[in-house]
Order: structure tokens, then sequence, then C-alpha cells
């Protein structure tokens, strides 16, 4: 039984109906071979008739188109579909995920300030250059998070990339007051915990600013790093003026609490991952760095492309509906033949009625 079922399985892989019992009448397209919807004739013998071969192949036709029409009627009311399937493929790409800031800032544009005109916030830059970056990369699962005043899980690792699309979109709405992006990283981080994919991972930090990080939340990002080695991308969105992450003050207070960009750098580059950090102080600048990414993330990747399922009902219907035409066309060309002696008698007796008239 097992190998019966083995070798059904192995015969229709791919291939379904919704109505398996219809298939029962696919006996029915035996009848043309049996059985003919022509007139016959009988003839005294065979040796009478030259030979045509022509007359036969349109014969064998027929018959073909007969049980042609009928499987495929069968077939269409039966529910005919591809099945759904799922084929391994290989590419270039990565597991990424992006971990957004929402912080009020957000929504200021580069020059720090409420964007006026053709000026865009630096959520809508960010926005815009994401959505962007995802579509030069199709291979590639994607997850979505965000983090203010706490991490916000968006969207877990998925090749679905129109639902990406819809997440990053919505990025750019009124955000919150303050940065917690020591927990927002150690919510990116949690996204690779189940991922036994040996391709390449990384995550994107796209934020504006920064902020302390308590000490147990430090602890937990190192063990994380070292448990799941991802490479890190910090993407910081410099406002004009502002102090950036390599500037180092001269004197003064360069303490975490004076400098927490500065600091969130430093500390991004102990984890002991393949890390890198860009300064972007416009959006050209932003578009400039994403394309950097885009090219360092260009690894070689297992995917899995789903082919969605096909429905070929209307084919089969369109198929029997031309094979049922030209039976019904042949059908309509047939003409009836008399026998030669029959109508020269006939003729011969018109004759003599109208002389003996």
């Amino acid at each position: 039984m097992n190998a019966a079922s083995a070798f059904w399985d192995g015969l229709t892989r791919g291939w379904g109906v919704d109505q398996p019992a219809v298939l029962a009448l696919l006996v029915l397209a035996l009848l043309p071979l049996v059985a003919s919807a022509f007139r016959r004739r009988g003839i005294a013998s065979t040796r009478l008739i030259p030979d045509d071969p022509l007359s036969v192949a349109v014969g064998a036709g027929l018959r073909l188109a007969g049980a042609v029409a009928i499987i495929a009627l069968v077939l269409g009311l039966a529910g005919l579909h591809r099945r759904e399937q799922s084929v391994e493929r290989e590419g270039t790409g990565a597991h990424l995920v992006l971990l957004l800031d929402r912080s009020s800032s957000m929504d200021n544009s580069f020059a720090d300030r409420a964007p006026t005109g053709d000026q865009e916030s630096k959520s809508a830059a960010a926005k815009r250059l994401l959505a962007e970056f995802v579509a030069r990369r199709p291979h590639d699962r994607i997850a979505v998070a965000a983090f203010s005043t706490s991490p916000m899980p968006v969207l877990p690792l998925t090749d679905h990339h129109e639902v990406v699309d819809a997440a990053i979109d919505a990025i750019d709405r009124p955000g919150l007051a303050f940065t917690d992006v020591g927990r927002g990283l150690a919510l990116a981080f949690s996204y690779f915990a189940d991922d036994t994919d040996e391709s390449s991972r990384a995550v994107l930090l796209v934020s504006d600013g920064a902020a302390l990080i308590d000490r147990r939340v430090q602890e937990a990002l190192r063990d994380a790093a070292a448990r799941t080695p991802v490479h890190l991308y910090w993407l910081f969105l410099r406002s004009r003026g502002a102090q950036g992450i390599y500037d180092v003050p001269a004197s003064g207070d360069d303490s975490a609490q004076a400098n927490p960009e500065r600091h969130l750098h430093l500390f991004l580059q102990s984890l002991g991952v393949p890390y890198r950090a860009f300064e972007a102080t416009s959006p050209q600048a932003v578009a400039q760095a994403i394309t950097e990414i885009d090219r360092q993330e260009t690894r070689p990747i297992r995917y899995v492309e789903r082919i969605p399922r096909r429905d070929l009902v209307r084919p089969a219907f369109f198929v029997a509906a031309l094979a049922t035409a030209l039976l019904l066309a042949a059908k309509l060309a047939e003409r009836q033949l008399r026998p030669a002696g029959r109508g020269a008698k006939e003729g011969t007796d018109a004759i003599d009625l109208r002389r003996a008239a």
C-alpha cells in the first residue's frame, strides 16, 4: 500500500484536483475509441476501396479529439491545478534586521528643525532609501524592529518583501521622545536566535542619536554577539552642527552622558563582531552609505522560492472547447454518399415518365 501511494505521489507530483471523485468519469474517454458519431455505410469488400492514408489519419485524429475533449472536460470539472511548491535556489544576499529609531528627533530635517518646503525629515529620507535598498535585494530575508522609549518588534525574518515594504512605509509616523537603543539592539539580535541557516546575518541600525546603555543590557548584548555572530552597521543620521561619532573632545567632559553617540560607537566596536559606522548629514549621504552596505552584503545564499498554486480549470475547458469545435466542424462537413446504380436507375425512370407524358 505504501509503495502504491509513493508511486501515485511521484506520478502526480505538483498536480492536484479539488474533486477527485469526478476523475472516475475519465473512463468515458474510451467511448470515442470504440464508437463513432459519424455515419457508417457497409460495403461488400474492403478490396473495392483503394488505400487512403489521409482518410485513416483524419479518422484517427477525430477519435483522438473526442477522447481529448472528454478528458479535458472531466479535468476541468474536477478542478485541475498545480499545487503550491517551494523551490530551493541559490543567489546572493543575507538575513537582515532593519533596526529603526522612532524617536521624535527623527521627524526633524538634517538641519534639526521641522522640515519645510521640499525638505525631507530624516525618517522620510530613511524610508525612501531603505525601500529602494530592499527592492535591490530580492533574495534577502528581512526583519524589521524599532525602538524609542522601548523596543518594538515589527516584523520577523521573512522573504515576503511586500510586507517588509509596508513595515518600512510606517517608519515616518510621528515618533516618541526617548531613545532606548540598547534594548533595541538586544531585540535585533534576538531575531537570529532561531535562525539555523548558515547565510550571512546583518543588523542595520538607523538612528540619529544614542543614549546610555544600562550595564546589564551591555552584558546581554555581548553575550548575544558571542552566541550569534552578525555583521553590524550603524547608519548615523547626524544633524548639522551636532557632534560626530568620531569627534574626540579636545578638552572637557568625554563621558557617555556628554557624548552618547561617540560612546555607543566605541561600545559597538568592542562587541567583537564585524562593525562599520556611517555618518550621514544629508539624504545624499544616506544614499551613499546604503549603497555601500548593499555592496558589502552580497554573499552566496540559499533561498526558497514559493511558487503559488495555479488553477488550470479554464485552460482545461478551453482545450475541451477546441476539441469539441473540431468534432462539430467535421460533423457539419459530413456528406451522405449515394450508390451509383441507384442514382442511374432513378434518372432513367424519370426520363421514361416524361416521355410517357
